[in-house]
């Protein structure tokens, strides 16, 4: 299999505004941390050759003995593997160590992932899945489309909710990437043209750029969704299909409205553009529940549904569904033969049971992450009062924005103390939104106050300075 290569234009865009100036750090130490980050948070693909010293040191315009110091520095902490002839590789530590929940005597923590360990309920879940599986042990095991019962019950919530659908209308899938990875897989092709809102969930950027399609990006505004503008560059791109997430879209939060559902709607219907609605947030809401879901607002238009249970209930279920019509759910179970073979009974049992016990569980988990999105809120008033944000309707994060193009900065400093922070260029295409963090607010006030502690005198420095280079700059 051919190498993939890194192109130097597109590694600058990644980069962003890596380079921080003045600094007491060496320039070459600032562009290890800055490839190093780019490499821990999957955007820098594994296996992956970087451009040459003499092609990258122009397209930075920095010396070549950075390039080259840079690179000396990742291969002695095992991030690339360099070959006389091959240029660098991409890879990671043998050893790397795996970034705990919880803050530890090292301050170890992953604050890019938005996501809930298990409550007992999980446990209770898998405990009656156990009592149920006998009955299911004569079969094979092998079920495409999923267990009966659940599709039942998940067709069920859709009608509960304004959209009136069939069990044969849901396919179960190994979660929401992976049923998006199937509907690419069905409805495109390479070089096709894919729409997305800018910023979007980074793992279907990469589930759109590794089905060989071509993500393009329709920017969202202060608030809302900009109708007028995906009208026109689906006139203009002619794409094969759209990606939207109206329900507390990750990372901004917010929650589209019913006339905003209504035109976009009525918009795939007239130019025939199929939609994929990722859904994987709309449990979590704290004031109101959403509007209907998108495809209730025009049954002509060709809506295909995805929904999770890895949010609302726990991440390690890994279990999706996708809701569509019988002749696109009949298409995707032919395509899904090259991928895998159906998804787990025990998983899908105990989704059942999650299912219908959902009204409290989930009543108790909004309460909750609602708690803790106010202690969040607070917590960074008094740590960083610089930074501004809209408060979210629900989900799971705050889309942060900071004073200035810092977020690479501050996240490469951030891993330096073993913080591993969500910059705001994850969710964008060529590198946008550097001067944005989405950040999760899953963990307890204890664990959060311990690292913004350990957090603000790195971002003071780092902040200080640029205060300080744009007042001399006036002068």
């Amino acid at each position: 299999m051919p190498q993939r290569r890194s192109g130097s234009q597109s590694l600058v865009s990644l980069l962003g505004h890596w380079q921080e100036s003045p600094s007491r750090m060496p320039l070459w130490r600032q562009l290890a941390e800055a490839l190093r980050l780019l490499i821990l948070d999957g955007r820098l693909a594994l296996d992956s050759r970087l451009p040459g010293e003499r092609e990258l040191a122009s397209a930075l315009q920095v010396s070549r003995t950075t390039i080259a110091s840079a690179l000396a520095h990742l291969r002695e902490e095992g991030f690339i593997v360099s070959r006389h002839g091959s240029g660098s590789q991409v890879m990671l530590p043998a050893h790397h160590p795996q970034v705990p929940t919880r803050m530890s005597a090292a301050q170890s923590l992953d604050l890019s992932t938005a996501a809930l360990s298990a409550g007992p309920e999980i446990h209770q879940a898998y405990s009656h899945a156990m009592a149920a599986l006998p009955e299911h042990l004569a079969s094979t095991g092998y079920d495409q489309q999923g267990l009966p019962a659940l599709r039942e019950a998940i067709a069920k919530r859709y009608c509960q909710r304004g959209l009136p659908t069939r069990a044969d209308e849901i396919m179960v899938v190994n979660g929401a990437v992976s049923g998006l990875a199937l509907i690419l897989r069905l409805l495109t092709g390479p070089g096709d043209r894919v729409v997305v809102e800018n910023p979007t969930y980074p793992l279907a950027i990469a589930a759109i750029q590794g089905a060989s399609c071509r993500p393009v990006s329709v920017a969202l505004p202060h608030q809302g969704w900009d109708v007028g503008g995906l009208a026109a560059t689906i006139a203009q791109t002619a794409p094969r299909l759209a990606y939207l997430m109206p329900d507390f879209h990750n990372p901004t939060g917010r929650c589209m409205d019913s006339a905003t559902r209504q035109a976009i709607a009525d918009l795939a219907a007239k130019t025939r553009t199929a939609l994929v609605v990722d859904e994987t947030m709309v449990d979590l809401w704290f004031n109101a529940p959403p509007p209907p879901p998108l495809a209730a607002f025009n049954s002509q238009a060709q809506i295909i549904t995805l929904g999770s249970a890895g949010k609302s209930f726990w991440g390690g279920l890994r279990l999706g569904w996708i809701r569509a019509s019988t002749r696109t759910i009949a298409s995707l179970i032919q395509a899904r033969d090259t991928l895998d073979l159906g998804s787990p009974i025990l998983e899908q049992l105990a989704t059942c049971w999650l299912l219908e016990n959902s009204a409290d569980l989930l009543s108790q988990r909004r309460q909750m992450l609602a708690t803790r999105r106010d202690m969040c809120s607070a917590l960074m008033a008094e740590y960083f009062p610089q930074w501004r944000y809209e408060q979210p309707e629900g989900g799971l994060s705050f889309w942060v924005e900071l004073p200035d193009m810092l977020a690479t900065l501050f996240a490469a400093r951030a891993e330096g103390i073993g913080i591993h922070l969500g910059t705001g260029t994850r969710f964008g295409l060529a590198g946008a939104f550097d001067r944005w963090l989405r950040l999760p607010f899953t963990h307890d006030d204890e664990t959060l106050r311990v690292a913004f502690k350990a957090l603000q005198p790195l971002w003071n420095s780092l902040n200080g300075q640029q205060n300080n280079l744009r007042t001399r700059k006036i002068i």
